[in-house]
């Protein structure tokens, strides 16, 4: 199906990203550094699909599929930089044209009265067009290296992907008697290796 002919779907302001091959889209307020997070990511092989302008649509029942309009597609603004063209300065194999989206990261600014998810337990979501998309919000403050975060929550989520969920079975262990015991053994140190 070509543009033309895609049926009408949703604009969200983000940047979408493919991060060792999940669609990550980055949501946040104005100035919490979703353009150079992307570009971070960029320079670290990943691929930009859009920045600013995303248009999604569904392709199927729950399957989102997230460009940028074809006037500013591969471009980015960056404050201080103006308008890049990500496909001129890093090469074709820097972009993507479409992408699926499977993680939402809400990049937010760091309050020190807010509550954050400290263990992973909790599932958030984001819905887009009735469908329920995986979300984690990360805070943001000045020196957090934000683009490294980003890649390891792709990395956490294609573990989830294939059935291993890291925070449950780390808490699992920690309760005597549960199933998850048997499965997360915790290294023993023999008196020599102690020392």
């Amino acid at each position: 199906m070509n543009e033309a002919e895609a049926p009408c779907g949703t604009t969200l302001h983000g940047v979408l990203l493919d991060v060792y091959g999940i669609g990550v889209l980055l949501l946040g307020e104005s100035g919490t550094g979703k353009s150079e997070c992307a570009l971070d990511l960029v320079t670290r092989g990943h691929r930009l699909v859009a920045d600013d302008v995303i248009q999604v649509t569904k392709d199927g029942g729950q399957i989102l599929i997230g460009q940028g309009p074809e006037r500013i597609r591969h471009h980015m603004e960056v404050r201080g930089l103006g308008i890049l063209s990500i496909r001129d300065l890093f090469g074709v194999a820097a972009i993507r044209y479409r992408k699926r989206i499977e993680l939402v990261i809400r990049l937010e600014a760091w309050r020190p009265d807010q509550e954050y998810d400290r263990l992973g337990l909790e599932q958030q979501t984001y819905a887009i067009q009735g469908v329920d998309v995986p979300m984690l919000c990360i805070p943001v403050s000045a020196g957090r290296n934000v683009a490294i975060l980003v890649e390891v929550a792709a990395r956490n989520h294609l573990l989830k992907l294939l059935g291993v969920h890291v925070a449950r079975r780390f808490t699992a262990g920690l309760i005597p008697g549960s199933d998850e015991e048997a499965r997360f053994d915790l290294p023993s140190f023999s008196q020599e290796d102690r020392e």
